[in-house]
């Protein structure tokens, strides 16, 4: 898994070592998994890539859904016993995680991985749809935090989600735009991977995804909030001074335009 504007080079580097002068001897194939967030047609590809290896490397389209694993039990001295909260990896295309020799069945167990189609692209395609409902709802969650911490009614905002909307709305919107700093630079290609999706696959224009990926693009570049990383935050840790920044950065883009 890397981020998804590496992920055909990545796939080339493996292809190139498999067949380069210094190929590896053993009759074993190898697996390749790729995890990565793109389109089914961009998995597509990098399927093909394979194709070099003559059989010597097994693809496997696959996806993470879901935060990373985490133990359940707050108590760091219970880590090596305690039962772990791990993400969703749905893979598709012939070959199985369960498949390789020895040790597949445990792996595709501990990884949580389920088989959901023998078609190269419907993991991806899933993982796109997926990340479409909660990535698009943070984008949106983006832009309206900040439009109205510029119009001095953020805080009223907030009290009218809380009172009137589902309950969940103002908590996934918090969580979602206060964690997304570090990733934005990811995010703009993984969002242009949807936009490639719906059109490819749903028949949809690309317009309203691409526009999800210039907020995430606004974020990465143009504000402190591209200067994150993860596990050791400064900025936009909050609601309110996620939207301050926002607009700080969004300010000073267009003082420089003027």
């Amino acid at each position: 898994m890397v981020p998804p504007r590496d992920a055909a080079a990545t796939a080339q580097r493996i292809v190139d070592a498999v067949t380069g002068p210094f190929r590896r001897s053993e009759s074993a194939p190898l697996y390749f998994a790729d995890l990565n967030a793109v389109a089914p047609s961009t998995t597509r590809s990098i399927a093909a890539l394979f194709e070099q290896t003559r059989g010597q490397v097994r693809f496997i389209d696959g996806a993470i859904i879901g935060n990373p694993p985490a133990p359940k039990s707050a108590e760091f001295s219970e880590i090596a016993t305690a039962e772990w909260s791990v993400p969703s990896i749905p893979i598709s295309g012939p070959h199985k995680i369960s498949d390789i020799p020895v040790y597949g069945t445990r792996l595709a167990a501990t990884l949580n991985v389920r088989h959901v189609s023998d078609e190269v692209g419907v993991a991806s395609g899933l993982k796109m749809c997926f990340a479409s409902l909660t990535k698009g709802f943070t984008s949106l969650a983006i832009q309206s935090f900040t439009t109205a911490k510029r119009l001095g009614v953020l805080e009223e905002l907030q009290s009218e989600l809380e009172g009137r909307a589902p309950a969940h709305y103002w908590k996934s919107a918090e969580r979602g735009v206060t964690g997304m700093a570090p990733k934005a630079y990811r995010w703009v290609r993984e969002m242009e991977e949807i936009a490639l999706t719906f059109n490819e696959e749903g028949g949809f224009p690309q317009d309203v995804f691409r526009g999800v990926a210039n907020v995430y693009k606004t974020v990465a570049e143009d504000t402190v909030l591209g200067e994150e990383k993860v596990g050791k935050r400064k900025r936009g840790t909050d609601v309110n001074d996620m939207a301050a920044a926002m607009a700080e950065g969004l300010e000073n883009k267009r003082k420089k335009n003027d």
